[in-house]
């Protein structure tokens, strides 16, 4: 086990976001949350990246010697133990160019012949990404932002990347590249945490699922699984 969620809950004020969710992520696995608008996704994902805190429940980190609890760290202590963040809406740095935004997803590296390799890494990935590394963030494609998202979280070399809907405002072709992709970082060992709307393109290079429903984990199965699951069908893929 890589990762562990044990009945966290977290309010915004006297708003409750997420209600005692469990959910855990094995090593080299992609898992896939997937769920309505407002349904506490994001809310998850921020909280596992310090972004959040919980009012309730632990998360447990399992990528060093010995177990440790996340629930205190601070974000920059979380990315230094592992966890990347590829945050919805890609929020690129707009005014700085596409290299720049690159360096800043690698600002914890201190070797600069390790900071260049992982740059080698993302260009190899996103080779457009080479193509405009001295153009400004903001006048890239849509996604092409998301490529230097996806690329600036890879940057730290992560052993968990939380992913927050990638595939969000992309056309269908881009669309099918991402997750590809998302497929290559997987392969090479990184483990993935992917939360989607597109609930199909998700599921099918998924391993394992979620459903969240209102803050609740209310499925969890094989992602195959709940391909065929009827409920899941009629809820989320159209069936």
């Amino acid at each position: 086990m890589l990762l562990s969620v044990s009945n966290l809950a977290v309010s915004y004020g006297a708003i409750k976001a997420l209600h005692g969710v469990t959910v855990h992520i094995d090593r080299g696995e992609i898992v896939t949350l997937i769920g309505s608008n407002g349904a506490g996704k994001t809310t998850l994902l921020r909280t596992i990246s310090g972004i959040l805190r919980g009012s309730a429940g632990e998360i447990i980190w399992h990528g060093e010697s010995s177990p440790m609890s996340l629930h205190d760290c601070p974000p920059h202590e979380i990315v230094r133990r592992g966890v990347s963040h590829s945050p919805e809406g890609r929020q690129v740095f707009a005014n700085l160019t596409t290299r720049e935004n690159l360096l800043l997803g690698g600002y914890q590296q201190t070797s600069k012949q390790q900071l260049r390799a992982d740059m080698d890494h993302v260009y190899s990935l996103f080779p457009v990404l080479a193509e405009r590394r001295e153009q400004k963030a903001g006048t890239l494609s849509g996604g092409e932002q998301q490529m230097l998202a996806i690329g600036r979280a890879l940057m730290q070399r992560p052993q968990l990347l939380l992913l927050d809907e990638p595939s969000l405002g992309l056309a269908p072709l881009i669309v099918r590249k991402i997750f590809q992709i998302i497929r290559e970082i997987n392969a090479a060992g990184t483990t993935v945490f992917l939360v989607e709307q597109n609930a199909k393109q998700a599921l099918g290079i998924a391993h394992r699922a979620y459903v969240l429903q209102t803050g609740r984990v209310i499925k969890s199965d094989d992602a195959k699984k709940l391909l065929e699951d009827p409920d899941v069908q009629k809820a989320y893929l159209g069936g």
